[in-house]
């Protein structure tokens, strides 16, 4: 199955509902308030020649200039408009008309690239305006800013004024964009926005390789296109999945507990392991030695999951787990066969409409919770009791099974192999934790284990 991801660099590629999220920039914000009190005071139109390396981010931050000024509209001329004065006259009219009582903002993006003869466009398109200015302009509150990739460019736009200074907002404006510090966070939300709110971690990206990108690039939009490119490269070997699943069944014995392992996983995508929230929970420490990189390409290989199965659903299933000879009773084996893990580990997820997992307090789960304080102890034979279980369910499911590969082994708490699945290999991990260990720290820690044992497994990490 293919799959689509965006990460756009360009301003015109953002999604329209993103543009209003674009960080402000300061400097401009601050020009735009001044020439607004003089042209109050003094009236006539403003001019604004800016410079900024591609990528930098001018477009962005001169679009979204109504975004924070609200008393402020922003259009962009095109190219008649720019090179004939009445076509100029008439747009600015048009404006006027729809934005009453609004300083109007015009924008020249970049005309001068490709132009034969750019080196008379600024003396032309000055004359235009100093002539408006005295005239058809004289009583509109109007900025026309024109932006470049060409310091030469923008002096001779600033000469161009020698003649009407009055015009000239600033003869070296220059934008640099949103400081480095904040090109990683910038980007990891410009990517997860346009992709339906995944992280660029799930793609085997991960915030040091952010920052060491942005110490190699000039501006955020060349950073950005680096990250595009790392994804691109990068995209075919995260979709290289191996047969093997691993997923950590979490036993819950209330809504507290529940919770607190929900919040490491994305419920709604099959309970895929969210990274994002592990990351969170890592202490300094932690984020300096542990290696990161070869644990997220862990969890990608193997399509981690995280589960919480609440033990009111295995109370009766798992009573008397000493008695080989148990019977297991219909009606819980139904409830069970209706949990989101065996919905999970049947491939029969996608055609589930999604409920989140609730704890209701019942005599059922009363007595759930009171059996379970002893389970933690028995682990090994409610392991062997739930691969029953699963056979029953049609499974081909086993017990303490050993996983070998010539870098390192496993052992699987319960062991499901199916036919025909994309993920046919199934290693479940059981994380029978008392209710009272069932807490962000031992979850966070457990997941580093299973992270570790696995990388392992496939020769990502040495074994020590």
């Amino acid at each position: 199955m293919s799959i689509t991801i965006s990460l756009p660099s360009r301003y015109e590629d953002l999604d329209t509902a993103y543009r209003g999220r674009l960080v402000p920039n300061s400097n401009l914000l601050s020009i735009i308030n001044t020439a607004n009190k003089s042209i109050q005071i003094s009236g006539g139109i403003r001019f604004l020649p800016m410079y900024g390396e591609s990528g930098a981010g001018k477009t962005s931050a001169v679009r979204e200039i109504s975004t924070h000024i609200p008393s402020t509209y922003t259009f962009q001329l095109n190219r008649e408009e720019i090179e004939s004065k009445e076509k100029l006259f008439e747009r600015v009219q048009i404006e006027k008309i729809y934005n009453i009582d609004k300083l109007l903002i015009a924008i020249i993006d970049q005309y001068e690239e490709g132009v034969v003869g750019r080196e008379t466009i600024p003396t032309q398109f000055v004359e235009y305006l100093s002539l408006l200015d005295r005239g058809e302009f004289r009583n509109i509150p109007i900025v026309f800013i024109w932006l470049t990739t060409n310091r030469e460019f923008q002096r001779l736009l600033v000469d161009a004024t020698s003649r009407n200074k009055r015009i000239l907002l600033s003869d070296d404006f220059i934008i640099s964009g949103p400081v480095k510090e904040e090109w990683p966070s910038i980007i990891e939300e410009t990517f997860s926005f346009h992709n339906s709110e995944n992280s660029l971690a799930d793609y085997g990206i991960l915030e040091p390789d952010l920052v060491d990108i942005g110490l190699r690039c000039n501006t955020i939009g060349a950073a950005i296109e680096k990250v595009g490119s790392l994804l691109a490269s990068n995209i075919d070997d995260v979709d290289n999945l191996s047969d093997y699943q691993v997923i950590l069944m979490w036993p819950v014995a209330d809504s507290v507990r529940i919770q607190r392992v929900l919040q490491f996983s994305k419920p709604r995508e099959g309970y895929k392991l969210n990274w994002d929230a592990w990351y969170r929970e890592l202490n300094d420490e932690d984020r300096a030695s542990l290696p990161l990189r070869e644990f997220n390409k862990t969890r990608l290989y193997f399509d981690l999951r995280i589960v919480p199965v609440k033990v009111a659903d295995l109370h009766k299933l798992c009573l008397s787990l000493e008695d080989e000879n148990y019977r297991v009773p219909v009606s819980p084996l139904n409830r069970f066969k209706a949990t989101h893990f065996y919905l999970i580990l049947s491939d029969n997820w996608t055609n589930y409409n999604f409920n989140p997992v609730r704890d209701r307090e019942s005599q059922r789960s009363i007595a759930a919770r009171e059996w379970y304080q002893d389970i933690p102890e028995k682990s090994v034979a409610l392991g062997k009791r739930i691969s029953e279980i699963l056979r029953l369910c049609d499974l081909e499911a086993s017990y303490e099974k050993n996983i070998n590969t010539e870098y390192s082994s496993v052992r699987a708490d319960v062991y499901v192999k199916k036919e025909g699945a994309q993920k046919n290999k199934l290693i479940i991990e059981m994380k029978v934790f008392s209710s009272e260990n069932t807490k962000p720290s031992s979850i966070k820690d457990a997941i580093k284990v299973t992270l570790r044992r696995h990388a392992q497994l496939a020769g990502f990490l040495q074994r020590q």
